[in-house]
């Protein structure tokens, strides 16, 4: 099956975007020699930043360099408008879904959803019906990710509403570039990115519970170094001024969560989680988690410390929910979804099930609870032994999948030792919610290296560029 994709640079003869034209006035005049030397600048940068993520069951290069391509992705500001109207409106529909979920269960009552999608998700917590996290915010930080199909068409990929990571190469990535080809950000009017751990600092301050005394205090949950993002919860503590703990560090103290300094143990307000829910509180979830903090549930129930984002909100990104994103849209904002979702088949539905299997060859299968490229089949792409080995999984547990259409995902150039060649990309942006929406001008880029791939996860071969968007 060929897919004829959008190039967001040079459309098929269509000649130049003009959101590219002050790039490609600099790159044509360019020596190719000292491009292929500023990639390699970018990539000392890296390892000397130690910009890594660590590949679980690999033994070999667990941490790994994050590929950068330095052919930056360029978004007008028009299209910017349009997405973050598209944005806020799914945010707004995701927290109002989350708090309904979890009390008076609306959406439910009226049929837009089945009963039994929710009572029999794993990603629903009973524990949590009932609770109002402090300000009436669940998800505090959401990474939307977007895909483009063409000029005017683009599509929500997923929501990632837990724990959304790649905020740090974002910054990195900018501030590489800046480094590099500072002369370029003198001719071209780009929006900044490189204040986003202040908004990320003022946006969990907004939501501290009453309890906080004066300026609240933050911190950064993280589960250890052995992470995969814990390069990114170690910067972004970092760059916010705030300290970065482990479970090890705090206690329950007086009804509020504090951890442990040289001067005693201090009162926590807002705790920025990395760690899953599962492994949050080993009295109220997992007995054997040594990652969380014994009570803090009970400290959140009563309203005296802001878990960001709160327990609970994986329902809200569950890839079986995606698949009614437009009805719960509609459903709590009145208004039809700005941005559409990705035609989606349920697995768990006999028919659906029917038709995935006989098109498996067609499709991009996914496992309802999956992140990362991992446990998922590209059809077009896999072998026929693959398909079978994956329809053999698809008939032992069915309401682990969904299957949506292999998309023509929009191209962006990177460079390689040829010139500029077409790649697939998507972006993720970036939404911070609590007194108001704040959304970062820009956003991660993930960027399918290989040729005709379409798998843009940096776990699964892929790398990341500089996203632009417009001053204009």
């Amino acid at each position: 099956m060929c897919l004829v994709a959008f190039d967001e640079m040079r459309p098929q003869g269509n000649g130049l975007r003009h959101p590219y034209s002050g790039y490609d006035g600099w790159f044509q005049s360019q020596d190719p020699a000292r491009l292929t030397e500023k990639m390699q600048d970018a990539e000392r940068v890296f390892r000397r930043t130690g910009i890594t993520f660590a590949v679980y069951g690999e033994q070999e290069a667990a941490e790994r360099l994050i590929p950068f391509d330095i052919v930056p992705r360029i978004i007008s500001g028009a299209e910017w408008r349009r997405l973050t109207q598209g944005i806020e409106q799914r945010v707004q529909a995701l927290n109002a879904f989350l708090d309904d979920i979890y009390h008076r269960q609306e959406i439910l009552r009226a049929g837009r959803i089945p009963r039994e999608l929710i009572a029999g998700n794993a990603a629903f917590l009973p524990e949590m019906i009932g609770v109002r996290p402090p300000a009436g915010v669940y998800t505090h930080i959401i990474g939307v990710d977007i895909v483009r199909t063409a000029e005017n068409e683009f599509f929500v990929l997923e929501d990632n509403a837990r724990t959304p990571s790649g905020v740090s190469y974002m910054i990195e990535n900018r501030e590489t570039m800046m480094q590099l080809f500072p002369e370029l950000f003198q001719m071209v009017k780009v929006r900044p990115v490189e204040n986003y751990p202040q908004l990320l600092r003022q946006s969990l301050s907004a939501v501290a519970p009453r309890s906080a005394n004066g300026a609240p205090t933050v911190a950064v949950l993280t589960p250890g170094s052995y992470n995969s993002a814990y390069f990114e919860h170690a910067f972004l503590a970092d760059q916010m001024g705030v300290e970065l703990v482990e479970g090890h560090d705090l206690r329950v103290v007086d009804g509020h969560v504090a951890m442990r300094t040289t001067q005693g143990y201090k009162q926590i307000d807002v705790l920025y989680r990395r760690v899953d829910d599962d492994y949050l509180d080993p009295l109220t979830f997992n007995p054997d988690s040594a990652l969380g903090v014994p009570g803090i549930m009970d400290v959140f129930r009563a309203g005296n410390i802001t878990i960001a984002n709160a327990p609970g909100t994986g329902i809200a990104d569950d890839k079986a929910i995606y698949s009614y994103m437009p009805e719960i849209v509609e459903f709590y904002t009145g208004r039809k979804a700005i941005l559409g979702n990705i035609p989606t088949w349920r697995c768990s539905e006999p028919d659906s099930l029917k038709y995935v299997l006989e098109h498996l060859d067609e499709l991009v299968v996914k496992e309802v609870h999956g992140s990362g490229g991992y446990g998922m089949l590209v059809g077009p792409t896999a072998s026929k032994k693959e398909c079978e080995a994956f329809a053999a999984k698809l008939k032992a547990k069915p309401s682990n999948y969904i299957a949506q259409p292999t998309l023509a995902l929009s191209t962006c150039p990177i460079l390689t030792e040829k010139g500029l060649a077409p790649r697939h990309v998507d972006l993720r942006p970036f939404v911070l919610v609590s007194d108001r929406i704040r959304i970062v001008p820009g956003g991660l880029t993930r960027v399918a290296l290989k040729e005709g791939s379409l798998v843009v996860n940096s776990s699964q071969g892929g790398g990341t560029k500089d996203t632009w968007v417009l001053d204009d």
